[in-house]
């Protein structure tokens, strides 16, 4: 009788055994399953928060409400004048064979570089200042930052080019000729504007490789590297120090470059025993020092800045005399300050008058 109550005992503990096992295996089943889901429901909602941008809206001058209508008229007669500015100087030097001079044509280059360079911001910004829908695709802002950095860096190469020219002018006018030749007057333009797009193109397929999702709101009047790149969605250290080092190789380095060339200028010149022969080697750098102070200045202010030290009102307004003020100032300096200029606009001037009149 008690061994088959013994028995009786084993044989209740194995089933609650497999009871208790086979309630397991179903808990796990149950768990595993809800993790799945839960799993498949979080990817729903990542996928649904991180939207690919298609495109970017410009927030430019939108918080300035009414203002944006008196901005326009300004621009709009700022733009006319830097074309205009611009056109002349270009038209006069190729007119004018006084002008054809390794330093004049530079300045054309310059001149050129700057007409393109407030092509590629001004004319939109004037739409937006009107319309209400500012938005710009993905790929028109890639190709809108590509020509601005390039034709940014162009013009900075450009001016260092220009020292240099001065430089060789100055402290070595016996081999002058031989120095700034045309042949190799034409290979330095070159590997400035190849130099300064090559680095654009790296620029714009760092920015443009980068994640964006949501938020597609940039707090600038363009499409430009510093307020573009914050809109990332991931981690940018590595791409904001690349972007700094492009920033250093283009503004930093021409502008050591001048300032050596400058500071020998400076020494010949206060070699020169006559006051007016003083004066008048130094009448030929005063135009592009002034340029050159201007166009680095704002450049260094706004790219050799870390984008969490960002001040959108402030870099907007420095941007605005980087991108308006200094494509005004450079035709305005040369031909007011720069005598030549002064005298073969001049001629050209007297030249379509009495064409006209003999008409």
């Amino acid at each position: 009788m008690t061994r088959i109550l013994k028995s009786g005992r084993k044989n209740q503990r194995v089933r609650e055994k497999d009871v208790t096992l086979v309630a397991l295996k179903i808990e796990e089943g149950d768990y595993e399953s809800m993790v799945v889901r839960g799993c498949e429901k979080l990817e729903k909602v990542m996928a649904e928060n991180l939207t690919v941008v298609t495109e970017f809206l410009l927030l430019g001058f939108s918080s300035l409400g009414e203002i944006q209508l008196a901005l326009f008229v300004v621009f709009l007669l700022l733009y006319i004048v830097i074309l205009s500015g611009n056109v002349t100087i270009i038209s006069v030097i190729h007119q004018d064979q006084n002008l054809h001079t390794p330093m004049y044509f530079f300045l054309g280059i310059l001149s050129t570089s700057e007409t393109f360079y407030t092509f590629v911001i001004l004319p939109r910004m004037l739409i937006n200042l009107l319309s209400v829908a500012r938005t710009i695709s993905f790929i028109c802002c890639a190709i809108q930052m590509f020509f601005f950095l390039g034709f940014a860096m162009n013009n900075c190469l450009v001016l260092g080019v220009m020292g240099y020219d001065r430089y060789a002018a100055i402290c070595h006018p016996l081999h002058y000729p031989t120095l700034m030749n045309w042949q190799v007057c034409g290979k330095l333009a070159a590997a400035c504007g190849i130099g300064g797009f090559s680095a654009s193109l790296i620029l714009v397929n760092l920015v443009f490789s980068l994640p964006f999702c949501g938020a597609n709101k940039v707090n600038h009047y363009f499409c430009d590297i510093t307020p573009v790149i914050r809109l990332a969605c991931t981690n940018t250290d590595v791409y904001e120090f690349v972007v700094c080092i492009c920033g250093v190789l283009a503004v930093v380095v021409p502008f050591l470059c001048l300032c050596v060339s400058y500071l020998c200028i400076l020494r010949t010149i206060l070699k020169i025993p006559s006051a007016e022969g003083r004066q008048k080697a130094f009448s030929t750098c005063a135009s592009h020092l002034t340029v050159v102070i201007v166009h680095y200045g704002c450049a260094s202010y706004i790219y050799l800045r870390p984008t969490a030290k960002y001040v959108s009102g402030k870099v907007r307004l420095v941007t605005v005399m980087y991108t308006v003020v200094t494509p005004l100032l450079s035709p305005m300096v040369y031909s007011l300050r720069n005598k030549d200029v002064h005298v073969a606009l001049r001629q050209v001037l007297g030249k379509k008058g009495s064409l006209k009149l003999n008409n």
